[in-house]
Parts: structure tokens; sequence; C-alpha cells
């Protein structure tokens, strides 16, 4: 990239523009609200997000362009001898920058705030559906190592 991407922790400035990514992708379609004004449940889970020292709302900027964001959720365990874990969760990039090396970026910033945080493990899911997806991860060394679970209760 010929801009250096940087990163930082998001603010409620950045709400729309973070739901507004989400939104746009298949799945995310189907599953987010991008409307304006937002949903009110957007700003409570962003302020709750925002409150949490364990979690991590990160975006990857080019200039003053918001054009990416993950969360990273820091989680005590007692398996592993207590050690913490870091999953990362909601990782999207930009529509204009998508196959320009911001996703690699952006995961890149998550190990490293997970070592930061002295984590013995990174995890994350994907959808199934998402075949890019997960080439994506595994490239970048990830493993499918579990079979995930999950149960919808609304």
């Amino acid at each position: 990239m010929a801009n250096k991407v940087k990163f930082r922790v998001a603010t409620e400035q950045d709400l729309e523009r973070i739901v507004e990514m989400l939104a746009d992708d298949k799945l995310g379609a189907t599953r987010e609200q991008f409307v304006l004004p937002l949903p009110e449940a957007y700003q409570n889970a962003f302020q709750a997000i925002d409150a949490d020292p364990n979690n991590e709302l990160i975006v990857a900027c080019l200039g003053n362009e918001v054009v990416g964001v993950q969360q990273v959720t820091f989680t005590p365990y007692l398996t592993h001898q207590g050690g913490w874990r870091a999953t990362i969760e909601g990782v999207r990039t930009s529509s204009t920058v998508r196959g320009k090396g911001i996703g690699t970026e952006l995961i890149n910033y998550a190990i490293q705030r997970a070592k930061d945080r002295g984590c013995h493990l990174v995890q994350l899911t994907t959808d199934k559906k998402r075949d890019d997806a997960l080439r994506f991860y595994e490239r970048l060394g990830f493993k499918a190592t579990h079979e995930g679970m999950k149960m919808r209760l609304k």
C-alpha cells in the first residue's frame, strides 16, 4: 500500500462506518442493519465494548479513512493452566481495499495485541460459507482444530 495503515481503538464517531463495513458483504447484509440513524442496539454494544478492559474494537485507517475493523476479546481460562486467550471477531475491510493486504495487517495486529497481553492462544471463527475467509485465515497460520457449535437464541 502506498499509504501506511494505522491502527487505533475505535471511537463512537467511527460507529456508522464500522456498521457500514459489517453490512457490506453477502452474509453481513442478511444480519446487519445499516440505516441512519443506526439502531440503538449498535450504540449500546459499542458502549459495552468500549467500557470493558478485556475488549478492543480496533479500526484500521488509511489517512483519516476507516478501512477495516475487528474486535479482539481477551478471556482468562482455567484450562491451559489458567492461561489467557484472544478471540478475534467481526473482521471486515472496506470493499475499496479488499485484496490489498489490510486484512492481513489487521490480523497481525490482533496477534501482536494477544502477545502483548500474555495470551497463549489466538482463536477465531468464520462462517463455513466464507470459503475465501477460510483460505485467508489458513494462509496466516490458523488451523481448523475444533468443530465450532452455536445455538441461536433469538
